[in-house]
């Protein structure tokens, strides 16, 4: 005869009995891909309380959700309830945000918006599984990269209604999209909100700005954006000075091209190497042969990194 120490409550008897009864096969040794593969396994066999433990104890041991972690539903979407209930009796907050992102970024890959759109939403209610304005990321950078601006901002609209404060990654998918349709004049309603919100630019920020001022051909405009950037104090992006060099060339500004290069130069080699690299290779492709073997000089002078079709053409036209 014994006597228990203590009487246990429900919540600990469930879990006890949840332990013995489960007989998931642990990943051995544990990593993230075979985490996704147990776990694919099992949505596949809608075995749920597999999902759930493999999610929870994945989490407990430091490995987070992938975009692959379920891709059970690609091929099953009727399972989607089941997931969503699932998802939301994890056990930590974070385990159930994280899942939440990686679940809504397999619906945006299928191009499911309306029901990433409610993943989401069961995310952010109520401010108990951690939702936020990352959660809506994929959502907003599908449908913005689909030039579908009304759903955009309904989507906005959404996270206003869940208390979802927008984040400044947010607002720029909206500006390089618009910025990609050469819609300068939404930029600035994107701008003005940015404002009223208290948001600071970042470096996509402007490197959205200098893309949408390029495609419409406004260089200098397009330049002195890039400089406002660098008196700022924000480290721009290769890509943002790709979009001065390229449009620059376009427009058959190639003199233009070279002092742009030239003024940036010296400060930082791998930056030169990106910038000077890229002129030359544009230049060669309008065939501008002697401004071309001038940057090319240049590089060789300044000991800059350059391409194997690069050093080719030095050899065969400049040496």
């Amino acid at each position: 005869m014994f006597t228990l120490r203590k009487t246990l409550k429900p919540s600990s008897i469930f879990t006890t009995a949840h332990r013995l009864i489960t007989t998931v096969k642990l990943p051995d040794p544990p990593t993230t891909a075979a985490y996704d593969d147990q776990i694919y396994t099992a949505g596949r066999d809608r075995d749920f309380a597999a999902v759930r433990h493999l999610l929870n104890h994945r989490h407990e041991n430091g490995f987070f959700t992938t975009t692959n972690t379920f891709n059970f539903i690609s091929t099953d979407l009727t399972v989607l309830n089941d997931v969503l209930t699932t998802v939301s009796n994890l056990n930590e907050k974070n385990c159930r945000k994280k899942s939440y992102e990686s679940l809504i970024t397999r619906l945006c890959k299928l191009q499911l918006i309306d029901e990433a759109l409610r993943a989401a939403e069961a995310a952010s209610a109520g401010g108990i599984h951690g939702g936020d304005a990352t959660t809506f990321h994929p959502i907003l950078s599908l449908v913005t990269r689909k030039k579908d601006f009304d759903l955009g901002w309904r989507v906005v609209e959404i996270m206003e209604a869940n208390n979802i404060a927008r984040d400044v990654t947010c607002y720029n998918f909206f500006l390089t999209a618009y910025s990609v349709s050469g819609d300068l004049r939404s930029n600035v309603v994107v701008l003005k909100n940015m404002a009223e919100e208290g948001l600071n630019a970042d470096a996509r920020t402007y490197d959205a700005l200098v893309l949408g001022a390029c495609k419409v051909g406004k260089m200098d405009g397009a330049v002195a954006i890039l400089r406002m950037m660098v008196d700022d104090g924000v480290e721009a992006l290769y890509a943002t000075y790709a979009h001065v060099i390229g449009g620059l060339v376009r427009l058959d500004y190639c003199a233009q091209a070279v002092e742009f290069v030239m003024s940036y130069g010296g400060k930082d080699k791998k930056l030169d190497s990106h910038n000077f690299g890229l002129l030359a290779t544009r230049l060669i492709g309008v065939k501008k042969v002697e401004e071309a073997k001038y940057v090319l000089e240049e590089m060789v002078n300044r000991d800059l990194y350059m391409s194997e079709n690069l050093q080719k053409y030095y050899s065969e036209n400049v040496k």
